[in-house]
């Protein structure tokens, strides 16, 4: 496996994995949130953070994005969840500084996952960062 920055000309793979997963481990969210996050992915979301995919025998895996000292986004394409592809892409973002991650109180497995590779809750919001009804757990090495 390998590990690349990609842009624009990746957004569309990166959009199918996104929705593969979410589909995968995102029962909470109605069909309506999923297609209006799925459509601003790539206006807003793809184009304001750095974007690394995980590449395995010359296909894509998964991806993360990242800023600053945060993980902004990590979604393993759903046949390839629990391969260790989320970890190595932690790993990853890990050795560039990253030390905070948002996650969704409603999906136990991200949870979990972000609990095993060191990070603790430091907080959380009734409502993600469009106002939809679904806590986001704030949480820090």
């Amino acid at each position: 496996m390998r590990i690349m920055q990609c842009g624009k000309a990746d957004y569309a793979a990166l959009a199918g994995i996104w929705e593969r997963s979410v589909r995968a481990t995102h029962d909470f969210l109605s069909e309506d949130s999923i297609k209006e996050i799925g459509k601003a992915l790539l206006s807003d979301y793809f184009p304001n953070v750095d974007l690394y995919v995980a590449v395995d025998n010359g296909s894509p895996v998964g991806f993360i994005g990242l800023s600053g000292n945060s993980i902004e986004m990590l979604f393993i394409d759903s046949g390839k969840q629990g391969c260790g592809y989320g970890t190595e892409l932690v790993d990853f973002a890990r050795q560039r500084g990253v030390t905070k991650v948002d996650v969704n109180e409603q999906n136990p497995a991200a949870l979990n996952f972000y609990r095993a590779k060191g990070f603790s809750i430091i907080g959380r919001d009734e409502t993600d960062e469009a106002g939809r009804p679904y806590p986001i757990l704030h949480l820090s090495l």
